[in-house]
């Protein structure tokens, strides 16, 4: 795995979600955000959560994953994973219309999910 993710600037997280549009440059904050802040919430190494073509991180807790292939892995693309670390999509939703692809133990990361809070 790559060095490991650090959380954005706040300030920086907050700008980013409050554009319209979001450019390439922007989803790559977001996700590698997201991702971090999942790590610090997860941390573990038995499931893969992958968002191409941004980043990658291993979280929760349980069999650990060294080389090749891991047997837990969530895959998804940056705008649904940041509508799921938003509160925007739920993890069940998100599933059920293919946008999320699970498979493998703990992979339901629902638990975790949304990683900002959301209440008014």
């Amino acid at each position: 795995m790559p060095a490991r993710l650090s959380p954005a600037d706040p300030e920086a997280v907050a700008e980013t979600l409050a554009r319209p549009e979001w450019a390439p440059a922007d989803l790559k904050l977001l996700t590698r955000h997201f991702l971090a802040l999942l790590a610090d919430r997860a941390p573990g190494r038995s499931v893969e959560v992958r968002v191409p073509p941004y980043a990658a991180a291993q979280v929760v807790e349980g069999v650990r994953h060294t080389r090749g292939t891991p047997p837990a892995v969530v895959e998804t693309d940056p705008q649904t994973w940041i509508a799921l670390a938003t509160g925007g999509l739920d993890w069940a939703a998100a599933v059920d219309e293919g946008r999320v692809r699970a498979s493998g133990e703990r992979t339901d990361l629902s638990a975790y999910l949304p990683l900002v809070d959301t209440t008014p």
